[in-house]
């Protein structure tokens, strides 16, 4: 906990005077806390604030958040993934999860939902997920996407990390396609300009 503040707070103070909006990706409401005071507006949230009094410290900042799902703990998550219908399973946990914002006081309109590509998931769930991500816009919040340079591509094209641009730019454009109002990406430009050219076609 205290290397993690200790690690971001500085930078988030430095980064404030630029302009643009600062998210802080953490689990634990001490960091939340000590990053919204630093200058964050929006808190990520992989556990989708199921630590105690994490939907409270983002209430009372009134920030923004994401919430993900994501199958087991990030340490053995990708060890056997299993679903009996990953969308359906995804869209349940999201939906209860939004619930619990809202009810502890977080603006409707400042809730985003994640998928969890590559979350305590296989290939195959997250090629699901994509196909049907439109899904779990009935579910009333933007959705977020984060395809970029995961496994998923490099098992498709067979590429390493690295060099998965191209593969992160389709994923990108798909999940636009189907619904999502987000992605989250590593090459911001070549990302933009593939989703200008479909906007204006």
């Amino acid at each position: 906990l205290a290397e993690e503040i200790r690690r971001v707070v500085p930078v988030i103070r430095e980064l404030r005077g630029l302009g643009v909006p600062i998210s802080i990706d953490t689990t634990k409401p001490e960091v939340m806390q000590a990053a919204l005071e630093a200058g964050a507006v929006m808190v990520n949230d992989i556990g989708a604030l199921q630590s105690p009094g994490s939907a409270q410290v983002v209430a009372r900042h009134r920030a923004g958040v994401c919430l993900m799902h994501m199958q087991g703990q990030p340490r053995t998550m990708q060890v056997a993934p299993h679903y009996d219908d990953v969308v359906s399973e995804v869209a349940a946990f999201l939906a209860k999860r939004t619930a619990h914002a809202l009810a502890a006081g977080i603006a409707a309109e400042a809730i985003l939902v994640d998928p969890g590509f590559g979350f305590g998931k296989s290939p195959a769930h997250n090629l699901e997920l994509l196909r049907r991500l439109d899904a779990l816009t009935t579910l009333g919040f933007p959705v977020l996407a984060g395809l970029s340079r995961k496994s998923t591509l490099g098992a498709i094209t067979g590429r390493t990390v690295h060099e998965r641009l191209h593969a992160s730019v389709a994923a990108a454009l798909i999940a636009v396609q189907h619904g999502a109002s987000v992605v989250r990406v590593h090459d911001v430009a070549a990302t933009r300009d593939a989703l200008l050219v479909w906007s204006a076609a």
